[in-house]
């Protein structure tokens, strides 16, 4: 039988720092459909629904991923989902080194076939919660150990992310100032992409859009649908670009304080501004302290919380947070 030629594969991107770190010899499977039902076969293995394990088929997109994160030699890389290791192996190419974060036992095994010869990488068992909305402090002292054994200046997260943790995972992140991220260019549901970029006034406007926005400038970089995975989930999903912003972060202040005042205030959505703060979570608040408070901003209690822009949250959270 004649031999198979693998076709080539595309040019990665060119670092815009300093040349790229030595590539390692070993084999770099290309992540197909066919190639991912025979790699699961062979470790008998089946992705899990309820761990958002979806693999992305179409090798365009992971490119695309790369591209967008701009790796240079001088990065430090956080992935959380290893799955195969294919979008490891791309970051691993490009960047500094590469903290990658794998829950499944069996996966984060046969992931070792594919990534256990970079010695760039460290792939770490465990979930990276390690509350519901707390980050797991293993996941970030490794990857703070990495960063330094290999002096990298900038972090990153890039990643496609499993579906359950994306919201915690992002809004953790940004909230940590000993955790400077440069960016983040992530796969995550399409709902929480549109949450992500939504403006005031919109149906998907709600706290984790004027938390992130208020932080960070966002970007939609493309829309995937489900035929791009394996398996097939059963809504879209949306590449995300975050990119902190010191200057916004700087005009919120205590970012932590906000985003508890965010949480308190969209807990119940249905209610008006001044419902919603006289019947606060952690204690009632005097009606007329509130609506005096409430004329002296210029903001109108009738209206309810998804009404307001970014900077009309920020007054509200420095006069009642």
């Amino acid at each position: 039988m004649p031999e198979t030629v693998s076709p080539p594969k595309p040019k990665a991107p060119k670092p815009t720092v300093q040349p790229p770190l030595p590539k390692s010899n070993a084999p770099d499977p290309r992540q197909t459909l066919s190639y991912l039902r025979g790699l699961m076969e062979n470790f008998r293995l089946e992705p899990k629904s309820k761990l958002g394990q979806n693999f992305l088929i179409d090798l365009n997109l992971v490119d695309l991923i790369v591209r967008a994160g701009d790796l240079t030699s001088a990065d430090s890389v956080l992935e959380v989902g290893t799955g195969t290791g294919s979008l490891t192996n791309k970051i691993a190419d490009w960047a500094a080194c590469v903290f990658t974060v794998e829950v499944d036992k069996s996966f984060h095994r046969m992931a070792q076939t594919f990534i256990g010869h970079r010695l760039n990488v460290v792939s770490h068992l465990g979930d990276a919660l390690e509350r519901k909305n707390e980050l797991n402090p293993d996941m970030l002292a490794g990857w703070a150990e990495l960063t330094a054994k290999f002096h990298a200046k900038k972090l990153k997260l890039i990643a496609n992310l499993p579906y359950a943790v994306a919201t915690p995972i992002i809004t953790n992140l940004l909230l940590l100032p000993e955790l400077p991220i440069d960016r983040m260019v992530v796969m995550v549901q399409w709902e929480i992409a549109e949450r992500l970029r939504a403006t005031v006034g919109t149906k998907d406007y709600n706290s984790l859009s004027v938390l992130v926005q208020s932080l960070c400038d966002v970007e939609t970089i493309r829309k995937v649908g489900p035929s791009n995975f394996f398996p097939r989930p059963q809504v879209d999903s949306g590449i995300v670009m975050i990119k902190p912003n010191p200057e916004k972060r700087a005009k919120v202040g205590d970012v932590v304080r906000f985003r508890v005042f965010l949480r308190d205030l969209y807990c119940h959505r249905r209610k008006n501004l001044r419902a919603a703060l006289i019947g606060w979570p952690s204690g009632r608040r005097d009606k007329v302290e509130v609506d005096s408070k409430l004329k002296d901003l210029g903001i109108d209690g009738g209206v309810r919380a998804e009404a307001l822009d970014l900077e009309q949250h920020l007054r509200l959270s420095n006069t009642f947070g």
